[in-house]
């Protein structure tokens, strides 16, 4: 009888997962959670061709975050680790930390934009863009300044998401401190393109926001996403609104993924990954082991996330056991 065996890395431990030939069919094989291993935080999924991506911050000490990896999948389960696709020796005004990525893909070229620094009034910092050729980089400093350095409406410029709009437009939304802006980017993402009532910035912030913002579309609705609480806490969450527009206004419909205290704490900091040519979606998210007591240490996980007939999004549960094997259809 021929069986095979297949170890699935987790955090603590390894899951074994068992499927023999000629004894029935074989298990599912699921990814494990955390799918990623090691500390890493604030994920950023997309699909580049046949594989998908997930861009974290690597989450240790802020002075102690000066690099990014990347990872790389073809199924959800094994994943391919693409170390030190960008650092500071590459982006020479970014004297700090680096952290939560937001990716893009135009044309043939790969677009990594990332926080970088502790920016108050007066200091450089902010919103920086690298570009690259290949999507495991390595990434160079597109601009050799920040994008946004400036505080407008209040919003710490961190925690930037690009939304490519259904008529072609490329918008930014980022914002710490509670507050959150929207801006339009010009066509190489060196720069902003004013509304058409000659504005830059407009806020969008929505009732609980607190900084990691994050959108969508589905069936014609615009879905923001965003979290709430304390980074360092347990009541780290993520909460939603809908509109019928990319600029609201966003009425918060509710909380989909806060802590399971049978499971993880601190989960939050979450992007969207929908299935090519599929109605189906997952959540990548960071959260903090149960006994872990530093709150720079969080991990990546990967949950399903589904809708209601209404096409309300349903509570995520968080696993241990992750999600299915999942190839991308030619």
């Amino acid at each position: 009888m021929k069986c095979i065996f297949r170890v699935l890395a987790g955090w603590c431990c390894l899951q074994i997962v068992t499927s023999c030939g000629s004894s029935g069919p074989a298990e599912q094989v699921f990814s494990g959670n955390p799918v990623l291993p090691g500390w890493y935080a604030d994920p950023e999924v997309i699909v580049y061709g046949d594989r998908y991506w997930i861009y974290p911050t690597y989450s240790d000490a802020f002075d102690r975050q000066v690099f990014m990896d990347a990872f790389s999948s073809t199924d959800l389960v094994n994943w391919t680790k693409h170390e030190r696709i960008l650092d500071t020796a590459a982006v020479t005004w970014a004297k700090r930390a680096m952290w939560a990525p937001g990716v893009i893909q135009k044309g043939d070229r790969y677009y990594l934009f990332f926080s970088a620094n502790d920016v108050h009034e007066g200091e450089i910092g902010g919103i920086g863009v690298a570009v690259a050729d290949r999507p495991e980089g390595p990434f160079r400093d597109l601009l050799g300044k920040p994008l946004i350095n400036e505080i407008v409406n209040e919003a710490q410029p961190i925690d930037q998401y690009i939304f490519r709009d259904t008529d072609g437009e490329y918008y930014m939304y980022y914002g710490g401190w509670g507050r959150c802006n929207v801006v339009r980017l010009n066509a190489d993402f060196s720069g902003l393109v004013p509304f058409e009532d000659g504005s830059l910035f407009k806020e969008v912030t929505p009732e609980g926001y607190v900084e990691g913002p994050f959108m969508f579309v589905r069936d014609g609705n615009y879905y923001f996403m965003w979290s709430e609480g304390n980074w360092t806490g347990p009541d780290y969450r993520v909460a939603y609104a809908i509109s019928d527009n990319p600029f609201g206004p966003f009425r918060k419909e509710g909380v989909i993924l806060q802590q399971d205290e049978t499971v993880a704490r601190g989960a939050g900091h979450h992007s969207v990954l929908k299935i090519p040519g599929e109605d189906v979606h997952y959540m990548v998210y960071h959260r903090r082991p149960l006994e872990e007591t530093d709150p720079n240490h969080r991990v990546t996980c990967v949950d399903r996330m589904e809708f209601g007939p209404d096409g309300k999004i349903l509570p995520v549960t968080l696993t241990h056991e992750g999600v299915k094997s999942h190839p991308i259809q030619p």
